[in-house]
């Protein structure tokens, strides 16, 4: 990697621990948390893919509430609205993986972004809550062009609203398909495969890959 002049991050899985929900799965489903956290994820990632060859964009709070809805119906788990509403409150404070904080006090003073599939709002508060605030200086929502990632239109955000090329910024995402989906766009890309599994076989692969976002750092010095 090199003349790396910003660094753009995905937020779900990247910088927030998406299972983070798993304990208020727990409390209203003793039993239940990981496998309700594990399907409401997977569906909530396909139902934007779905959505977005559909032609059929919906804000990513509908997303993920239909994902929650489905996960509850599939494993049945009776959830009455109150129940819902209190799981779905969590995606608005996710906790940030332990590392993050340090991470990014590392690589200053280079600008940092998030560039991700949640809506602005959830966004805001997620990051407001983990204290991050005053780090970045762009959160980019896919909101923004009404698709969600891969597509190249959520990508193409970063080098227009940083006004540095795409070759110079950066992505970084844990997150198999986005890899894939910044590197196809032309994006420099670092994958954090913190579970240590293999990438899917999508004829893309990213420049660099780490177990731990501290380890960003060594990049700049490559």
């Amino acid at each position: 990697m090199k003349d790396i002049q910003a660094f753009v991050f995905d937020a779900y899985g990247t910088l927030f621990d998406v299972h983070s929900v798993m304990a208020a799965c727990n409390k209203a489903f003793p039993g239940r948390g990981e496998a309700l956290s594990q399907l409401w994820r997977a569906k909530q990632l396909e139902y934007t893919w779905l959505k977005t060859l559909m032609g059929r964009y919906e804000d990513f709070w509908q997303i993920t509430e239909a994902g929650l809805i489905f996960a509850c119906k599939a494993l049945g788990l009776d959830t009455p609205p109150g129940v819902r509403t209190q799981l779905m409150s969590e995606y608005l404070r996710l906790a940030p993986y332990l590392e993050v904080h340090e991470a990014l006090t590392s690589l200053a003073p280079l600008p940092l972004s998030i560039l991700s599939n949640g809506s602005p709002w959830m966004l805001a508060a997620v990051v407001e809550r983990a204290g991050l605030k005053e780090r970045f200086v762009q959160i980019l929502s896919a909101d923004e062009v009404k698709v969600y990632k891969p597509s190249p239109l959520v990508y193409e955000l970063a080098p227009r609203r940083l006004g540095i090329p795409k070759e110079s910024i950066c992505f970084v995402s844990s997150n198999s398909f986005d890899v894939i989906g910044a590197k196809a766009f032309g994006l420099q890309v670092c994958r954090v495969n913190r579970a240590n599994v293999p990438l899917d076989e999508l004829g893309f692969v990213p420049d660099a890959e780490v177990r731990r976002l501290t380890e960003l750092q060594q990049l700049l010095k490559t």
